[in-house]
């Protein structure tokens, strides 16, 4: 091996073979924007236990949490209790340049950090909204809704940023402080959703299932507590290979998801790193909108009960018949 196929330690293997089908990039292309970023893609992992998705030459891609065992003992670890599975869970922390390209030469596409920082994990640190229109050619759905969410939260005197998702929608971010407890913030996103969705109810919905969304942008609230994210500035695994990229409320109608990926970005962000330029500091929510989002059903938790009904009914149905 070249020295040209190190960096920072990390030894760095077939670079020139193509990222994924479709990627319009090489591995070589991913280490090399990843590397390019590092300045401000690892502020918004760090402290966070980071999953990951990758992807192997002949194997479908897979999200990886816990930590192989063939990891360097130099990656940072942490172990975390998952309750959904009820077990501990070994994720890595990218926190420096040779870990993030470590990651990049085991092809890890995708980085998902959790929405809460090691060691307070009873707290998000931001409320989020997730917007996913109907389809990938609907982006400007996505941007109408985005700005119903900005009325919603500009009325309650808060401030967001926004960035694409990498793949067809928007993520609208609003950082809290520690004030309010996981179950507030998870109930004060509820009720923006709620809320934007009365505004126009023939362009967004709070629908979680899927068939009940009639071709409208659905406004996901449920990215909180354990949740996770893809980071500002991570690849997505999509043709073309875009990025996840911050955006100016300004530019919403002026860019499209494809015009940022790992062969533009770093062009487009100069020496600049605006998602930490425009996102505001720390912000009390609102007693109000918390207490009208502990009326509005866990989305989750209503789509299976509802799940559950139809089924019924449709065996009551059958029997009928």
């Amino acid at each position: 091996m070249t020295a040209a196929e190190e960096r920072d330690g990390v030894a760095l293997t077939n670079l020139d073979q193509p990222l994924f089908d479709d990627a319009g990039a090489t591995k070589r292309d991913l280490v090399d924007y990843l590397d390019a970023v590092r300045d401000r893609i690892i502020p918004v992992l760090q402290d966070r236990p980071l999953s990951v998705v990758r992807v192997l030459r002949g194997q479908q891609p897979f999200m990886q949490k816990n930590l192989p065992k063939y990891t360097p003992d130099w990656v940072p670890r942490m172990t975390v209790w998952a309750e959904s599975s009820k077990r501990d869970v070994t994720y890595a922390l990218c926190e420096d340049r040779r870990t993030l390209l470590w990651f990049a030469n085991q092809r890890a596409i995708e980085f998902h950090p959790l929405l809460a920082k090691a060691p307070d994990f009873a707290h998000t640190t931001h409320m989020i909204l997730d917007l996913d229109p109907p389809s990938p050619d609907a982006f400007g759905l996505a941007v109408g809704a985005a700005k119903l969410i900005r009325t919603v939260l500009t009325d309650l005197g808060m401030d967001s940023a926004v960035k694409t998702s990498g793949a067809k929608g928007l993520h609208v971010f609003v950082p809290i402080d520690a004030h309010a407890p996981m179950e507030d913030i998870a109930a004060a996103t509820r009720a923006v959703a709620t809320r934007a969705a009365r505004l126009d109810p023939a362009l967004a919905t709070t629908a979680f299932i899927r068939e009940d969304r009639e071709g409208k942008v659905f406004l996901d609230p449920t990215r909180v507590g354990g949740a996770t994210v893809v980071a500002a500035y991570s690849p997505r695994l999509r043709p073309g290979t875009p990025v996840s990229f911050p955006l100016s409320w300004d530019d919403l109608d002026d860019v499209t998801p494809s015009d940022f990926t790992i062969h533009t970005a770093p062009a487009l962000l100069g020496d600049g790193d605006p998602w930490a330029a425009r996102m505001p500091a720390p912000q009390r929510l609102d007693a109000d909108l918390i207490a009208e989002g502990h009326t509005i059903p866990v989305p989750r938790v209503q789509a299976m009960h509802e799940g559950k009904r139809r089924a019924r009914a449709k065996r009551e149905a059958a029997v009928n018949d």
